[in-house]
């Protein structure tokens, strides 16, 4: 599903335009990423949450080099589904 597949869908349950769901889901989004900057997590009760991780460092291989590189520790973003949506997930798609 695409934004604008999730957009449409947001607009024909709600009957809200489209314009207006789009700005929301768009607000949504820039939101959870100055959230994730300010290193604050986002929790959704029910759903999940929106984490930073932190990587640590590791060596890791070039193959088409044969040689061993450093990959320093980074942090990234994660989505962490709560119990209760993956339980939901396990149980009902097949």
């Amino acid at each position: 599903m695409t934004k604008a597949d999730l957009v449409a869908e947001i607009a024909s349950k709600t009957g809200i335009d489209k314009t207006a769901v789009q700005v929301v889901v768009e607000s949504f989004m820039v939101t959870v990423k100055d959230s994730l900057l300010n290193k604050e997590n986002i929790y959704l009760r029910g759903f999940g949450s929106f984490i930073i991780k932190e990587r640590a460092k590791k060596t890791g291989r070039n193959i088409s080099k044969n040689t061993t590189i450093l990959i320093p520790a980074h942090k990234i973003p994660a989505f962490k589904p709560a119990k209760s949506f993956s339980s939901m997930i396990k149980t009902t798609v097949k």
